[in-house]
């Protein structure tokens, strides 16, 4: 959980960028099932859309769970458009007396991890965790992640954007280059 100086600053990624290969990506998405499985028993899964709905898809698929997606995001159309996120989609109802993994991709400060859990908490689960691929070394710390790093993560999905007809490297990453 977050200390009482948390400050965004201390968790701000490095200049070090780590380009994430789909076959290694695959890898922490079933380390981290096998953490999650080793002290929890999820009936279902919600991925946290948008990008949390892959690493949390491939989780249920090994573990064997129903998934469900719960739409939280600051952007629209690629763009930031809030200054925190918001939850644009109910929690599903399926989640009701049931024990319910959340999974993201990443948490930082880990607001949008809390209001995944509050979302799922008026649904009324029997019990509720959080996992994520990848979590910063200071700031929220969920119940379960693959790998903890400060480094700038290039995920396979968003090296490369659709743009002018084809693709092109995303000009987030143009540095990681250098």
């Amino acid at each position: 959980m977050l200390s009482r100086s948390f400050d965004q600053r201390d968790v701000s990624p490095s200049e070090e960028y780590l380009d994430l290969s789909w076959e290694m990506f695959g890898e922490l998405c079933r380390a981290l099932a096998l953490k999650v499985a080793r002290t929890y028993d999820p009936d279902i899964v919600i991925g946290v859309a948008r990008a949390g709905v892959i690493p949390g898809a491939v989780i249920a698929s090994i573990m064997r769970c129903d998934f469900f997606s719960l739409k939280i995001t600051r952007r629209e159309g690629g763009r930031v458009v809030r200054q925190r996120p918001s939850i644009l989609s109910a929690a599903p109802r399926q989640a009701r007396d049931r024990r319910v993994l959340i999974v993201d991709e990443i948490t930082t400060s880990g607001e949008t991890l809390r209001l995944a859990l509050a979302a799922v908490r008026d649904v009324g689960p029997a019990e509720v965790r959080t996992a994520t691929s990848f979590a910063r070394t200071k700031g929220y710390k969920p119940d379960y992640h693959a790998l903890a790093t400060d480094a700038t993560l290039i995920y396979p999905w968003d090296r490369k954007i659709f743009q002018e007809g084809g693709l092109v490297v995303n000009p987030r990453y143009r540095d990681a280059d250098a």
